[in-house]
């Protein structure tokens, strides 16, 4: 099991790996932190930031994190 890194904000290569690494459609992991499909699209493709304490709910709701 790969850990990521925490960064303030994470970078879009991130999201995407955690994403795919958990196997998650972009709405699934968009639904897991109680977000829209539009802001996980953005966050992917760097057009927005990912709040951090967003970050660390994905990270620890798709067991990417103990």
């Amino acid at each position: 099991m790969q850990i990521f890194k925490m960064s303030f904000y994470p970078l879009p290569k991130e999201i995407r790996q955690a994403r795919l690494s958990s196997g998650l459609t972009q709405s699934q992991a968009a639904e897991l932190v109680h977000g829209s499909l539009r802001a996980w699209q953005q966050w992917e493709a760097g057009d927005r930031r990912m709040p951090p304490g967003l970050w660390e709910l994905f990270l620890i709701k798709s067991g990417r994190r103990p």
